[in-house]
């Protein structure tokens, strides 16, 4: 029994890498297609990149007035499931940009104050998945007080 299990699985093994030779042959590089575009492109440099990106940002933020401020980026997602499955260690907090002293007190207090924390912490995320941002970079154990 085994010897036959065996060998059907070399066959299959077999059959498969005949068929991974016959579909990469259905692939040729045309030369002259990829001479004409690399042809037809630009030459951009990093400097000329950088220089460009850096005037925009400059233009946009006299626009709007909004000079200095950064926008979240963090997530609601990542971070609700960071919160469900490794709260009790403060990952959740590390996630949000909080202090080293905010997570390592979770860990140090049992999991949160025996993970009534991140279950409230949990529970505030969900009720503000639409704007996470009080929540970024805030320094507070409990992340939920004023």
């Amino acid at each position: 029994m085994k010897k036959l299990l065996l060998f059907s699985l070399l066959a299959v093994a077999t059959l498969t890498v005949r068929a991974a030779d016959v579909s990469a042959d259905a692939y040729v590089i045309n030369d002259q297609q990829v001479e004409q575009l690399i042809a037809q492109s630009e030459d951009v440099s990093l400097a000329a990149v950088s220089t460009d990106l850096f005037q925009s940002q400059q233009v946009t933020a006299g626009l709007t007035g909004t000079a200095g401020v950064k926008a979240s980026t963090k997530e609601f997602v990542p971070a609700i499931l960071l919160n469900f499955f490794l709260g009790g260690l403060g990952i959740h907090r590390l996630y949000l940009g909080t202090k080293t002293f905010t997570w390592v007190g979770y860990i140090l207090t049992c999991g949160g104050i025996f993970g009534i924390v991140p279950l409230v912490d949990f529970i505030v995320l969900i009720m503000h998945s639409d704007n996470i941002s009080p929540y970024v970079d805030n320094t507070k154990f409990f992340m939920w007080s004023k």
